[in-house]
């Protein structure tokens, strides 16, 4: 009997050990954590609207409002985290920059940078996070794939297996379909967020 109370009394401290240093590693890391996934969405914002001088809140941006929009569209499993205003060295606003994650991946959620001019033209697309297979779906963090959406002007893409013979048609990539799927969803949540702004 007292060995099973010992035993017991030495996990539970074990245990409240266990959860104080993990608490303590959390606020240590806290900090550094959140400063480098900023620096990264900003090195990719930059990326997408090199024009840009600066990002500011999105006049308007509402989650809701965004979440009816692609649900609209048939885009439900795709989400916009966040929608910035580009703005020029004049201060105008120049298009916008959105954080979009898809649950359509492969691996996993795949969270993407988009950036759009105010005339509807894709600048660009950044992978932010991925965790598809390598030698496949990792394939979307290349800018081979990534440079198919650059400077195009269209209201959705689509991706083909045959070979891209228009500016909404994507290649897809070799055995990673899905992986492709989701990205050109996750690129056509932010067309149709931004072609919905003046409703």
């Amino acid at each position: 009997m007292k060995e099973n109370i010992r035993s017991v009394l030495t996990l539970t401290i074990i245990t409240i050990v266990a959860g104080i240093l993990l608490g303590y590693v959390y606020e240590i890391t806290k900090e550094p954590i959140a400063a480098k996934t900023l620096e990264t969405k900003m090195t990719a914002y930059k990326t997408v609207f090199p024009e840009a001088s600066d990002f500011t809140a999105a006049p308007g941006f509402d989650a809701q409002s965004a979440r009816n929009i692609l649900d609209d569209n048939g885009l439900t499993g795709e989400t916009i985290d966040e929608c910035l205003a580009a703005v020029n060295e004049k201060g105008d606003v120049i298009g916008n920059v959105m954080t979009i994650t898809t649950g359509e991946g492969y691996g996993g959620d795949i969270t993407i940078s988009v950036g759009i001019n105010r005339d509807g033209t894709l600048n660009g697309i950044e992978i932010l996070d991925i965790s598809e297979t390598a030698g496949l779906g990792m394939k979307a963090d290349t800018d081979d794939f990534k440079n198919q959406f650059k400077n195009k002007n269209v209201a959705k893409f689509n991706y083909t297996k045959t070979g891209a013979g228009a500016d909404y048609e994507i290649d897809a990539i070799s055995g990673a379909t899905i992986t492709t799927n989701a990205c050109v969803n996750a690129v056509n949540a932010g067309l149709a967020y931004m072609q919905n702004l003046g409703d």
